[in-house]
């Protein structure tokens, strides 16, 4: 399948009375949770689709999506790409500034915005205070009700109602019609060096990668995914919906993350396949309250960023008893898939490395040891910015990635750091994530961050800040202790300072530059 509309149609096919979805979120405990099958979410998809195109939406149109993780999200994505349109999600922490800006810079023809959530109404503020910047089609998705539509909003049972005969035939056309090549997704980066970048990927890249995440991971119509990872992210996206696509996997939505609703929603659906960031599945595993969840369902767990520690791995499969842990290595440039381990990897392996590259795709390093990538899963290219795409894939199609890593004999990749983040100690070359792994095993210690600071003698010294638990015996002399039993003596922190909480950007990533 190298399209969402086909790769949808199929699903329906091959398991019409498979559970697609199930979403309890927003329902009365009174009432049962919403199910469909592949065949009912096909023709919710099909709905949504022929109403944009009754709305006026056109093929090769942009439709923005700010909401959080819903039943709503996967109907009105895939109904995007079902009317021909391309799909540009919103990160749901941005303030309604910053996504007025990604609405206006993609020149989005439409957008879903959420209701009342968690204190706020993103579709009433937007249209009080920036209702000139918003498209004339904007859908309202009623999550915790309680509040009215507002004046030019549509809400979603409204907006559906709009669909025609007519506009389910131009749909289906248009649905046949979408080619493998026509731009499928805009999602920005996060921005962390700057401003975010709108990243292009097609049908048959983002499918590529999809397809190659579920395969390796051994996705089959019995499991039950747990999606924690925010939809408007390739992890909830490109590596949750459009896998659960094309292997009849069922879609367990969690909206707001803890560790006890994570838990209980394991428990509950008996949830098999649970992917998400380091910082997740620690919270989990140091939940005091853990053993009272019966989480025996779960077979894998799916792990990755720049930096997982390894004590991690060990943990999730000594204390959480999954068998089969799995690292990966991604960046929204090449949709999140650059390399993977498999199942069949022993733990140091999977402990140690983010793999090898996932099929279609190649790796190298370049002189100084940063991360390149090349093959079916690069973006196109940068939205309105071709000296940016220039800068990150240079002629021979290689993306620059900005990490710097190792490869062993077996092409295993090993991410060692940030190329900015590196800084330079008394001549030699300090990465601070190997410091950040070695502080991730001090006993308290919840999360860390290193950065080089000035120093008259040696250039930069390390600074180390520390999250830690409540009642942790730890000071600055016991963090410095524990480093010089581990670290070269130019790798050690000078400095040790605690914080409450860690400065980061809308995608939960530490802001290092806040830091100093």
């Amino acid at each position: 399948m190298t399209t969402t509309p086909a790769a949808l149609q199929r699903a329906a096919r091959s398991w019409p009375d498979g559970i697609a979805i199930v979403d309890g979120q927003w329902l009365p405990s009174t009432d049962p949770q919403l199910e469909l099958t592949w065949a009912q979410f096909h023709d919710a998809v099909r709905t949504f689709a022929a109403a944009l195109v009754a709305s006026g939406i056109e093929a090769g149109d942009r439709v923005a999506i700010w909401s959080p993780n819903s039943f709503h999200w996967p109907i009105a994505a895939l109904g995007v790409h079902y009317a021909g349109a391309t799909l540009v999600p919103l990160n749901t922490r941005y303030t309604a500034g910053e996504a007025v800006e990604i609405v206006e810079r993609s020149a989005a023809r439409g957008l879903v915005v959420s209701g009342e959530f968690l204190g706020a109404d993103h579709a009433a503020e937007l249209l009080r205070d920036h209702r000139g910047k918003l498209p004339d089609l904007v859908i309202r998705v009623p999550l915790s009700g309680g509040s009215s539509t507002p004046d030019g909003a549509v809400d979603w049972d409204d907006f559906l109602g709009r669909q025609t005969d007519e506009a389910l035939t131009e749909a289906d056309r248009r649905a046949a019609a979408v080619s493998p090549d026509d731009i499928s997704d805009i999602l920005f980066t996060s921005g962390t060096t700057g401003k975010s970048k709108g990243v292009l990927a097609t049908h048959r890249q983002t499918l590529n990668g999809s397809h190659g995440w579920g395969s390796n991971a051994g996705l089959h119509p019995g499991d039950r995914y747990l999606m924690v990872n925010p939809y408007f992210h390739t992890f909830g996206y490109k590596a949750g919906i459009l896998p659960c696509v094309l292997f009849g996997v069922t879609m367990l939505p969690l909206a707001v993350y803890s560790p006890t609703e994570a838990m209980k929603l394991v428990s509950d659906e008996r949830a098999t396949v649970f992917p998400g960031a380091p910082t997740i599945f620690q919270t989990i595993l140091d939940d005091p309250k853990r053993s009272d969840h019966d989480l025996s369902s779960l077979r894998i767990v799916i792990t990755g960023a720049s930096i997982v520690p390894v004590v991690l791995v060990q943990r999730l499969q000594n204390d959480l008893g999954v068998d089969t842990v799995i690292t990966a290595y991604g960046l929204t440039e090449a949709s999140g898939f650059v390399s993977t381990c498999t199942p069949d990897d022993d733990d140091e392996t999977v402990a140690n490395t983010c793999g090898r590259a996932f099929p279609g795709m190649e790796i190298k390093l370049s002189d100084v040891g940063e991360v390149l990538a090349r093959g079916e899963n690069v973006m196109v290219g940068y939205l309105d910015d071709p000296q940016a795409t220039a800068e990150t894939i240079d002629a021979d199609g290689w993306l620059h990635t900005g990490d710097i890593g190792t490869l062993d004999e077996h092409g295993n990749l090993t991410i060692t750091d940030r190329l900015k983040d590196m800084y330079i100690c008394g001549g030699f070359n300090v990465y601070p994530a190997e410091i950040e792994q070695t502080l991730a095993r001090l006993d308290g210690v919840t999360e860390s961050a290193v950065v080089g600071v000035p120093d008259d003698r040696l250039g930069e010294v390390g600074r180390a800040y520390l999250t830690v638990h409540d009642g942790a015996d730890l000071d600055e002399a016991k963090v410095i202790a524990f480093a010089k039993q581990h670290l070269a003596n130019f790798k050690v922190p000078r400095s040790v300072v605690f914080v409450d909480q860690f400065p980061r950007n809308a995608s939960g990533k530490i802001l290092k530059r806040n830091l100093t």
